[in-house]
């Protein structure tokens, strides 16, 4: 082989090294065992590659006979964002929920079950925690995924979650750096932008991953938002100051840095991801996240030979690349060699061999706040959901609200999902009758159309039972109002048992 040829291979091997893109199918594709084979050492899940945990284990399976220390990354917060459970609703509540009980050890006992689940599956890579401080009561796509408004609380609940799910051998990857929690926009949708001062990010932003860093985190996620007291021209996750400057030099931090989804408009719509990549190897990334959008082979050679491309017309040192794959294989290492040491059993259909099932539960119920004005006789209850447009983070396909749980403990419960339309509250009021009215909301801050039919519909019933599942900024209302700090299905479960014990 000539010395040419030689560096060719290096880089093209180099440069697979540093993608995490995802694929279609629960079942891994032709094409990404053949790449897997030649070097490309991640790879992205999305709730449409998992049915059960038996299938993913057998997918997760097929990756590693083609490369057994591969990692294999999800998006999976429990709470509202999950994947792992995407078509039923999470065993665990958010992050907002624990923040609410802030028991770290409890965090910890959470973060430990959902990462042995994981592991049981052959999933290694978890993007998450969030440690956002959710500063932004009108964050359209934080709010419940921190752990609250409050910095040292956001603290020390990431550094626990990191602990938790790192016992059990799952890389922990913090997001979203230097902090996503004080924007107005999603960064899905646009690029958001963060105005405060230096001294403010320093002493809000950065705190929890300050703590995240302390703990161990194998991994942090950048950010796709603007903070001109850093970079006033780059994003974060294409910023030297931001990624090299100020998370390796200042805070110290020698971990994995992956970027949050490439695909994301606040990069793709201003960039492009093929030069957004290049740019985010050269401030300091050393893992492209792309797959939530595009999952395809023609994505992964288009970034491969972009980042090629780079390195030999000089845009890109070469050295740069060589240590951003160095680190993706340094994590990869770390994860074989966890798993070869913790030997979790094999996942049965409800995700889980042996252990605390039902801490999830647990955590959810110690979560649930109760404001009681006036007695609620419960028969026959009619469960009116107002749902808002889900977040792309969040996602459509996870059912959400108390109707199902509630059905299984309350005789004749019925119910019915409303969107933002006309007379949304005389419809409401028409099919519950007289019977018991339980009115569900998910962020009714922050959707004028809900708190205008909430105010409807109590004014005509004063007796009805409110339920918030979103981040409960508003005022309590209702005789009975129930704050379940998140809208997972074990938050669901426990608002329900409520419910029916009124």
């Amino acid at each position: 082989m000539t010395i040419t040829a030689h560096r060719t291979d290096t880089l093209t091997r180099d440069a697979l090294a540093v993608l995490q893109p995802g694929f279609l199918g629960t079942t891994a594709p032709d094409w990404l065992l053949r790449r897997v084979g030649e070097g490309l050492t991640s790879v992205g899940l999305f709730g449409r590659n998992i049915a059960s945990p038996g299938q993913l284990a057998a997918l997760t399976a097929q990756l590693r006979a083609e490369r057994d220390d591969v990692l294999v990354a999800i998006d999976e917060e429990g709470g509202d964002v999950t994947r792992l459970e995407v078509r039923g609703g999470s065993s665990f509540p958010g992050n907002l929920a624990l923040g609410a009980v802030d028991d770290t050890a409890l965090t910890t006992e959470v973060a430990r079950e959902l990462g042995r689940r994981l592991a049981e599956c052959g999933v290694n890579l978890n993007w998450a925690p969030s440690a956002d401080v959710n500063s932004n009561p009108d964050n359209p796509v934080i709010g419940v995924r921190s752990f609250g408004a409050d910095t040292q609380l956001a603290a020390r609940h990431t550094a626990a979650y990191v602990q938790g799910l790192q016992s059990v051998g799952v890389a922990a990857c913090t997001k979203h750096f230097p902090g996503h929690g004080d924007t107005n926009v999603d960064s899905h949708e646009a690029l958001p932008r963060i105005d405060a001062d230096l001294a403010t990010l320093h002493a809000r932003e950065l705190v929890p991953f300050r703590a995240a860093i302390e703990a161990g985190t194998k991994a942090i996620m950048s950010a796709h938002i603007l903070l001109p007291a850093l970079d006033p021209t780059r994003p974060a996750t294409l910023s030297p100051q931001i990624l090299t400057g100020l998370l390796r030099g200042e805070l110290g931090y020698q971990g994995l840095i992956v970027t949050d989804g490439m695909e994301m408009n606040a990069i793709a719509g201003t960039y492009g991801i093929e030069r957004g990549s290049v740019l985010a190897i050269a401030a300091g990334a050393d893992a492209i996240c792309v797959g939530g959008g595009l999952a395809d082979e023609d994505t992964v050679l288009r970034l491969r030979d972009a980042l090629v491309a780079a390195v030999r017309e000089g845009r890109l040192p070469e050295e740069r690349l060589a240590d951003a794959a160095a680190r993706v294989r340094s994590l990869a290492d770390w994860t074989r060699r966890s798993r070869d040491t913790a030997r979790p059993g094999a996942p049965t259909e409800e995700g889980s061999a042996s252990g605390p099932a039902e801490i999830g539960l647990v955590a959810a119920r110690r979560a649930v706040r109760v404001t009681r004005t006036a007695p609620v006789p419960v028969k026959a209850p009619y469960v009116a959901r107002l749902s808002p447009v889900a977040n792309i983070a969040v996602g459509d396909e996870t059912p959400w609200g108390p109707a199902e749980a509630l059905a299984a403990l309350v005789p004749d419960t019925t119910g019915e999902t409303y969107g933002d339309s006309p007379g949304v509250a005389a419809e409401i009021l028409a099919a519950a009758g007289d019977r018991t009215l339980v009115v569900v909301v998910r962020d009714a801050h922050r959707h004028g159309w809900m708190g205008s039919a909430l105010d409807s519909v109590l004014a005509a019933r004063p007796d009805a039972v409110v339920v918030e599942m979103g981040l409960p900024t508003a005022e309590p209302r209702g005789a009975v109002h129930i704050a379940t700090h998140g809208a997972s299905r074990v938050s669901a479960e426990a608002a329900a048992e409520l419910i029916a014990t009124l």
